[in-house]
């Protein structure tokens, strides 16, 4: 799909200078929002004019440490108002925040301190177990800054000055970085400039989903994931609207206590989470047809009317899953695709216009094409490597020339992904490069396989590998996880063999013969990324 790349919205028409933080921080007390509250924890508010104050003093308290423009400072922060904070004070006072996942050990913690070349690093005093064994491994002289009151950096934050004058800036200078590894290798420090971070917000946000000031904005994603820091932190800031947190780990029991208590209208999650809330929804998974939205499904079941958005990305998003949520919710699920290097969703469906099993269409201010392994465009119906380019795309990797070169040519971002579209512009996700399947010389899509797997109603999820088989020939293995655990009788037939006899005639019925299933394993989980991404290669050994 091409696009006009000369219409650009307004907001997007930078002048020479721009510092994002003026925008996203600055100018709501201006517009008249300062007793709005922006932020919205448990027991905690924090208003747009006491969100500016704050990022004023971290800046400073930044610079009153020894920090200085264009320096880097890692952040190992939960999800709550301090990375608000400490993120925007950094970019108006022209440090480069660079946030990290609170998951990582000592070991990875203390590669990228050394490969970031950061000056100090801000945590949450909860993760100093890792974050105080990671400095000290890296051996680059990094500060370890402690979010405390008594000795921390939150002493300093509070003896800083309430006012700072954004750092001069272009929109194309660099404001920040975040840290991607996919699903296998060394994390990669992928930077980001001023103008990216608008660009995902007008394009997707307001130009898809339609948010506006009135929105509230719950993420399960936590906010140092890319699909995380949009949905929960620059997408309701750029609309003035309220940013929801929940500083605990996603379940269903979590993220439905949090939208039954703060009433988000926009959630976003990730397909194995709206698995897990299916479950808890309705186990039985026997609904017969679509309660009224907001109404509950059954006995005790959660009141999520102020929802009217719910957005999926991470990993392709089941059809079946789709048709489950909708019949449970009344709630359509909008699935796309994003990723660290363009920041945001860049293909995604809309509300009202959605196709259950594809990932949608190209959102405006980006282009994607499908492509041959000869370099050529692929035609509708034709399988090949996604690629991407748009007003978001980072312009290259921190110290990774190599892979910088493979990934990113001419402007356009070699996904890893590949994808067929269709005669109407719509994308079908076929799996990552290394994980499609040649069975009998065809080559077959796992997310196919699985989708299948996944409208059985035994099945919770599923994931699909190739393996050899006794012959040295490639044949589909399927890892699947239940909804509820199988239960023996004595005397009649394994529970198991009966369920994977069934379950390789569905898929026998349902799709090519030559893509069922082989063989079949009940496990009790997938192995996944943090962000929910399921491990194929894991399940090859």
């Amino acid at each position: 799909m091409r696009i006009d790349r000369s219409v650009v919205p307004a907001r997007l028409r930078y002048g020479e200078t721009f510092n994002a933080a003026s925008w996203y921080i600055d100018r709501h007390v201006a517009e008249g929002r300062g007793e709005k509250v922006a932020i919205a924890q448990a027991g905690r508010a924090v208003t747009y004019a006491e969100l500016a104050e704050r990022v004023a003093r971290a800046g400073n308290a930044l610079l009153g440490l020894g920090l200085a423009a264009g320096d880097r400072v890692l952040m190992v922060v939960k999800d709550g108002p301090e990375f608000f904070f400490f993120f925007w004070g950094a970019i108006k006072a022209g440090i480069v925040p660079v946030p990290v996942s609170y998951l990582m050990r000592a070991r990875d913690l203390a590669f990228i301190i050394a490969d970031s070349e950061c000056r100090a690093v801000v945590y949450s005093p909860e993760f100093a177990a890792e974050v105080v064994p990671g400095l000290a491994a890296a051996r680059t002289g990094a500060r370890g800054l402690a979010l405390e009151a008594e000795g921390g950096v939150l002493d300093d934050l509070a003896a800083a000055a309430p006012e700072l004058e954004a750092a001069p800036a272009r929109p194309e200078d660099i404001a920040f970085w975040l840290y991607s590894s996919g699903t296998t290798g060394r994390p990669k420090g992928v930077p980001h400039r001023h103008r990216d971070m608008p660009a995902t917000c007008e394009h997707y946000a307001v130009g898809i989903l339609g948010l506006g000031e009135d929105d509230r904005c719950y993420s399960a994603a936590k906010l140092f994931f890319a699909y995380g820091l949009g949905n929960a932190m620059t997408f309701p800031l750029w609309v003035g609207g309220t940013a929801i947190l929940d500083e605990r780990r996603p379940t269903p029991a979590t993220t439905f206590e949090t939208i039954e208590t703060l009433r988000p209208t926009a959630y976003f999650g990730v397909p194995t989470l709206y698995a897990a809330q299916l479950q808890a929804l309705d186990p039985s998974r026997a609904a017969a047809s679509a309660p009224a939205r907001g109404t509950p499904a059954g006995q005790g079941s959660p009141d999520l009317g102020s929802l009217r958005l719910c957005v999926s990305a991470g990993e392709a998003l089941p059809p079946e899953l789709f048709r489950r949520w909708k019949a449970a919710t009344g709630l359509e699920i909008l699935d796309g695709i994003g990723s660290t290097e363009a920041l945001h969703i860049f293909i995604s469906n809309a509300p009202g216009h959605v196709k259950p099993g594809s990932t949608g269409r190209v959102v405006p201010g980006y282009e994607a094409r499908v492509m041959n392994e000869d370099g050529t465009e692929a035609g509708p119906g034709e399988a090949g490597q996604l690629e991407i380019r748009g007003d978001s795309t980072t312009s290259g990797y921190w110290n990774r020339p190599e892979l910088e070169g493979r990934t990113i040519v001419d402007g356009w971002l070699r996904t890893g992904d590949r994808y067929v579209r269709d005669a109407e512009g719509w994308f079908h996700y076929q799996g990552r490069g290394d994980d499609m399947i040649k069975v009998g010389g065809i080559w077959c899509s796992p997310f196919d396989i699985e989708a299948r797997l996944m409208e059985h109603p035994s099945v919770l999820e599923a994931a699909v590998v190739g393996r050899e088989d006794d012959h040295g020939l490639v044949k589909p293995e399927a890892h699947v996880v239940l909804s509820e655990p199988l239960r023996e009788t004595a005397g009649a037939p394994s529970a198991a063999d009966t369920l994977t006899a069934e379950l390789v005639a569905h898929c026998q019925e349902g799709l090519p013969r030559y893509m069922y299933p082989r063989w079949i394993r009940f496990v009790a989980e997938l192995p996944k990324t943090a962000t929910g991404k399921i491990q194929r290669f894991r399940l090859r050994v």
